[in-house]
């Protein structure tokens, strides 16, 4: 019964994109080849210590979490989250510059190379770290932990880094250090954090992201102005969750923020199944945008790894709407329209095995082909494990 219905939500999600021309259709996007990244790779940290699990601080892990092309060249960043064990260890967050490769000519179309890694660090100096016990409730300000889930680059040579703790949008110069704070609607925030899952799901909070399921990825316009977040999965007053706490909801927001005047506006993004979420989000053209929508499954059992073509020209600003059914929409609103882009599992890529990774999490665009067409990449959160490579899946786009 569940597969049909997200069968027929997949349906229903061709016919409402809105009229006019898309990005481009499933036909114009192609596989060019993979690459694996060692699980028990090192980075560029020179770390020598050990985590309270044991894991290796300088573990070359997750950080398939998110990625963006830094504009030139091969680089990119790609961006590890909070670290083993769901916020139970004190790792050190950071940032790594990979160097991705993409060449279909090549017998070896796909190589990646670890160029730079760097602390993701206070004003001050001191290191953001991925355990969920490390807030300041008083002075929220002073909070050490970060749980990053989405990066962009920007044309001064900046990042920006969406997590989901907060949920917060940060800006770092190009060796981590903090830059600034924007401000989040409050209506994302939680009121009582805790230092542990349990303890920050209702009673103890009615409002906010749920935990761990803040925003899960950002993107920028290509003029640097405006930069999109969006949830994993709906807030806590939008239907988010039942009387036990089980996640029922399918309606999620996506914040729009411009970097010069702070206006914002929000939309309206509805899940195909209430056992799937977003974990990016990325910029394609004014008005259109790039979203993963997956489940929780690895291997064999997963039956959702998806990348929707969205359309916000035609949506409601959802902004002034405090609250958002479990299902279906407020009179008069109209939601993102969404096309599929890209289905990871179809049999034509040959993706699809007991090998395959739960968390597909990053995607990003990055430089022309020699015939024209633009490289997506789509990477892997590994979660640390020691026992799960990290994998870079390169698209051509045309």
């Amino acid at each position: 019964m569940a597969s049909t219905r997200l069968t027929l939500r997949l349906i229903a999600s061709f016919m409402v994109f809105a009229m006019g021309e898309s990005c481009c259709t499933g036909q114009d996007v192609s596989l060019i080849g993979r690459a694996s990244i060692s699980a028990i790779a090192t980075d560029l940290s020179g770390e020598t210590d050990k985590q309270e699990n044991g894991t290796p601080q300088n573990r070359l892990g997750g950080h398939g979490s998110a990625i963006a092309w830094l504009g030139t060249g091969n680089k990119y960043v790609m961006l590890p989250d909070r670290g083993p064990d769901d916020g139970a260890t004190s790792y050190r967050c950071r940032i790594q510059i990979v160097e991705i490769v993409v060449d279909p000519r090549s017998a070896v179309p796909v190589t990646t190379k670890l160029l730079e890694t760097h602390h993701l660090t206070t004003p001050t100096g001191e290191h953001f770290l991925g355990r969920q016990t490390q807030f300041d409730k008083a002075h929220p300000e002073r909070s050490l932990r970060l749980d990053p889930e989405g990066i962009r680059a920007t044309k001064n040579g900046t990042f920006l880094i969406a997590e989901e703790y907060g949920p917060t949008v940060r800006e770092f110069d190009a060796k981590g250090k903090q830059l600034r704070v924007l401000t989040t609607p409050a209506r994302y925030l939680v009121k009582n954090p805790a230092g542990t899952p349990e303890e920050e799901l209702p009673p103890n909070n009615i409002s906010g992201r749920q935990n761990n399921r803040g925003w899960e990825g950002a993107a920028l316009s290509d003029d640097g102005q405006k930069l999109y977040t969006i949830a994993q999965s709906p807030l806590i007053q939008d239907g988010g969750l039942d009387e036990k706490n089980k996640r029922v909801g399918i309606n999620v927001r996506i914040w729009e923020h411009d970097l010069k005047t702070a206006a914002s506006r929000e939309f309206l993004y509805q899940l195909d199944d209430k056992s799937l979420g977003c974990s990016d989000i990325e910029w394609v053209s004014p008005g259109r945008l790039l979203v993963i929508e997956r489940d929780g499954k690895p291997g064999n059992e997963t039956k959702a790894k998806l990348l929707y073509e969205i359309d916000l020209s035609a949506a409601t600003d959802i902004s002034s709407i405090e609250r958002l059914p479990v299902t279906g929409t407020p009179e008069g609103v109209r939601p993102v329209g969404k096309k599929l882009f890209l289905d990871l599992l179809a049999p034509k890529h040959g993706l699809a095995g007991d090998r395959f990774p739960e968390k597909i999490e990053g995607i990003a665009f990055g430089p022309k082909l020699a015939d024209g067409s633009r490289v997506l990449i789509v990477a892997s959160d590994n979660d640390f494990r020691g026992d799960q490579d990290t994998e870079i899946y390169a698209f051509s786009v045309k």
